[in-house]
């Protein structure tokens, strides 16, 4: 009993995990940050995700197969962020700084007060 609790709450974390990577990525500014929202929030959620189901299944062989993709892709989502965000860097996009935001609101606010004056 106390296992199938821990399992639906670790189920349950990761499937709450990928709903938060899915708005990051949607919700972030730019490249960078939709990579590591992508990249950090699907790879906790996995890890989460499969071991719920590898408390569920008990010693099977599922269990072996969920332990070798968990290995995979803790490897291949990290080294996949990376390499997207390497070509990025190389297409010539450049991260958003604090710099660029504060300069887009001042000259925004600049754009306003210059309608309300004329």
């Amino acid at each position: 009993m106390a296992i199938d609790i821990l399992s639906w709450i670790l189920i349950v974390i990761g499937g709450g995990l990928s709903i938060i990577s899915a708005v990051g990525i949607l919700r972030l500014p730019d490249v960078f940050t939709r990579m590591h929202a992508a990249g950090i929030g699907d790879t906790l959620a996995l890890g989460s995700l499969c071991a719920g189901m590898m408390l569920q299944a008990g010693w099977t062989i599922v269990t072996i197969k969920l332990a070798l993709i968990l290995l995979f892709m803790f490897f291949a989502s990290p080294t996949t962020t990376h390499a997207l965000a390497k070509a990025a860097i190389a297409g010539g996009v450049k991260p958003i700084l604090d710099e660029d935001r504060i300069a887009n609101k001042n000259a925004l606010e600049d754009t306003e007060n210059k309608g309300k004056n004329s």
